[in-house]
C-alpha cells in the first residue's frame, strides 16, 4: 500500500499549472533544439559528404556532431534549469502541502523565484546542495540495501544489478524532496536544512524507498507509452532531413519522450514523494545516531555538515510524531 493520495497530487499539480506550462515550454524547447541541431548537422554533413562522394557518411557524422554539441550545451545549462524550473516548482508545492495560499498565473512564478532566492541566493549554491545530496543518497542506499546480502543465491547477479539500478533511478525524485525541506522549515541555511533532511530520510528510508521504487516503475511505464505515441510524429519530422532515418529517428523520439516525461510526469512522482516525506517526518527531529551513521558512510555527508556549520538540527513542522527507529548496527 502506498503512502500518498493521487487525488491530492492531481489537485496540487492543477494549482501549480503555471509551472507545468513553464516546464512544458522549457522541455519542448530542448526537444526542438535537439531536432534542429541534429537535423541541421545531418544536412551540413550531407553537403560535405556529397563533395567527398559519401553523402550518407557525411550526414551520419553531421547528425552525431550536432547531437553531441547540443547535449554539451544542455549539460552546462542544467544548473540554471534546476534553479529556474525545478526549484521554483518544489517551492510552491511545499507551501501548498503546508496549507499555504499561493498566487496564480505569472505571480506564482515570481513568488516561487523569490522563495528560492531567499533559500539559495545563487544557482551554484542550489546546484552544490543538490549534488551533495545525490552523492550521499547513493552511498547510503548502497550500504543499507546491499541486495546481494539479502539474496545470496548464485546466478542472481543480473537481478541484483537490475534492482540496484531501480533504486538509484528512484533517487532522481528523493533529492528533490530533500530540497523541499528547506522551504518547509523556512531555513535560511540551505546546507543545514539539507543535512537535517538527509538524516530524516535515513530515519524513514524503508517507507521512502518503498514509495520511490514503486513510482519509478510507474514513471518508466508512462515514459514507454509516451515514446510509442511520439515516435510516429518524430519519424515524420525526421524524414524532412537527409540521413535522419533509422537510428536518429529512434534517438530523437527517445529525447522527445524523456522531455515530455520531465515536463509532465516527473512532477507527479516528485509531488507524491514530497507528500510521503512531509507525512512520515512530521514532528521528527534528526537523530544524532543516524547522523553519526551517515558520517561514517559518506565523506560527502561530512562535507555537508561542515558547510552547515553550527546550525542545530530543526524538528519537522507540525505535531510530534513517533520516535524514529534506531539505526541498524553494521
Amino acid at each position: 500500500m502506498m503512502d500518498f493520495s493521487l487525488g491530492q497530487i492531481f489537485g496540487l499539480l492543477l494549482r501549480t499549472l503555471p509551472f507545468l506550462i513553464l516546464r512544458l515550454v522549457v522541455y519542448m524547447g530542448i526537444t526542438l533544439a535537439y531536432v534542429i541541431a541534429t537535423g541541421g548537422g545531418a544536412g551540413i554533413g550531407y553537403l560535405f559528404g556529397k563533395v567527398a562522394a559519401d553523402p550518407g557518411g557525411g550526414s551520419a557524422w553531421g547528425a552525431f556532431i550536432g547531437f553531441g554539441l547540443i547535449s554539451g550545451v544542455l549539460y552546462w545549462a542544467r544548473e540554471y534549469l534546476l534553479y529556474l524550473v525545478k526549484a521554483g516548482h518544489i517551492a510552491v508545492l511545499a507551501e501548498l502541502l503546508q496549507g499555504k495560499e499561493i498566487p496564480g498565473g505569472r505571480g506564482q512564478l515570481e513568488h516561487a523565484s523569490a522563495v528560492v532566492k531567499e533559500r539559495f541566493v545563487e544557482s551554484s549554491a542550489l546546484f552544490g546542495v543538490d549534488q551533495l545530496i545525490k552523492g550521499i543518497l547513493r552511498v547510503f542506499n548502497r550500504t543499507m540495501l546491499m541486495v546481494a546480502n539479502f539474496l545470496p543465491i548464485p546466478g542472481l547477479d543480473g537481478l541484483v544489478k537490475f534492482v540496484n539500478t531501480v533504486i538509484n533511478t528512484s533517487l532522481t525524485y528523493v533529492d528533490e524532496v530533500i530540497l523541499a525541506h528547506a522551504i518547509r522549515t523556512g531555513s535560511t541555511n540551505a546546507w543545514a536544512s539539507a543535512r537535517d533532511a538527509v538524516v530524516l530520510y535515513a530515519q524513514n528510508y524503508k517507507t521512502m524507498l518503498k514509495n520511490a521504487v514503486w513510482l519509478t516503475f510507474v514513471i518508466w511505464g508512462l515514459t514507454l507509452v509516451i515514446f510509442l505515441l511520439v515516435i510516429g510524429p518524430v519519424a515524420l519530422v525526421a524524414s524532412l532531413f537527409p540521413g535522419l532515418a533509422g537510428f536518429w529517428t529512434f534517438a530523437l523520439a527517445l529525447v522527445t519522450a524523456i522531455c515530455l516525461k520531465a515536463a509532465l510526469v516527473d512532477p507527479l512522482a516528485m509531488t507524491a514523494l514530497m507528500q510521503v516525506f512531509f507525512k512520515v517526518t512530521e514532528g521528527q527531529t534528526p537523530d544524532p545516531q543516524w547522523s553519526a551513521k551517515l558520517e561514517g558512510m559518506s565523506d560527502k555527508f561530512k562535507e555537508l555538515k561542515d558547510k552547515a556549520g553550527l546550525t542545530p538540527p530543526q524538528p519537522g513542522a507540525g505535531t510530534p510524531a513517533a520516535a524514529p527507529p534506531p539505526p541498524p548496527a553494521f
